[in-house]
């Protein structure tokens, strides 16, 4: 009996011991610290070349030749980047990233997407019914945007034994929703030199 518990008490230290060996580590890092674990696209990219971007949109002169022909700041929304490049890339990370640079610039107003315009044209649909008089939201009154931000972001790979470089372009263009005419068009130019990647 002394053998079989003895036998019980060291299958469960071992077996903690191996458990605890295989414990996830999670350490919390600052969201501006640089890490490139694999080499794709990654936060820090999304953040650092919209802001570029961004900055560079609001010098190219559309805004104040806006401002001189209508007397009003531009009302931007951002349109749809499309992913072409060989990586699954959330878009919709650097479409906020995008919208949140127009918007810190304190230069333009930035209207709602599409998707979000439907839920809160759903909210005042509901308000119609629910809400009060004096603090519903009548329809028809909504900005419309003077302009459009697309782009697309695309991907060159060149891999050879262990090492692999990865060539990132992101395309931007300001469209005028009145008559399609390009505005500014910017491009962005990313390199990455990845060793002993475990290429796809």
């Amino acid at each position: 009996m002394l053998v079989k518990n003895t036998f019980a008490v060291l299958m469960t230290v071992a077996a903690t011991l191996i458990l605890s060996g295989c414990a996830t580590e999670v350490k919390r890092i600052g969201v501006e610290e640089v890490k490139d674990l694999s080499g794709n696209w990654n936060d820090t990219d999304s953040r650092l070349v919209s802001e570029e971007m961004i900055r560079d949109s609001l010098s190219s002169g559309w805004i104040d030749r806006h401002m001189k022909k209508t007397g009003k700041e531009p009302t931007v929304i951002v349109g749809n980047v499309r992913n072409l490049s060989h990586e699954h890339i959330n878009t919709r990370t650097f479409i906020a990233d995008l919208e949140r640079a127009f918007v810190n610039s304190g230069r333009v107003d930035v209207v709602a997407s599409k998707t979000e315009r439907e839920g809160i044209r759903e909210e005042r649909a509901d308000m119609d019914t629910h809400a009060s008089e004096k603090t519903r939201k009548a329809a028809g009154k909504e900005t419309g945007a003077d302009f459009m931000l697309i782009g697309t972001i695309n991907t060159i790979i060149d891999a050879e034994g262990g090492q692999q470089i990865r060539f990132y372009q992101i395309d931007l263009t300001l469209i005028s929703t009145a008559d399609n005419r390009k505005l500014w068009t910017g491009q962005k130019k990313l390199k990455k030199d990845v060793k002993a990647a475990k290429f796809r």
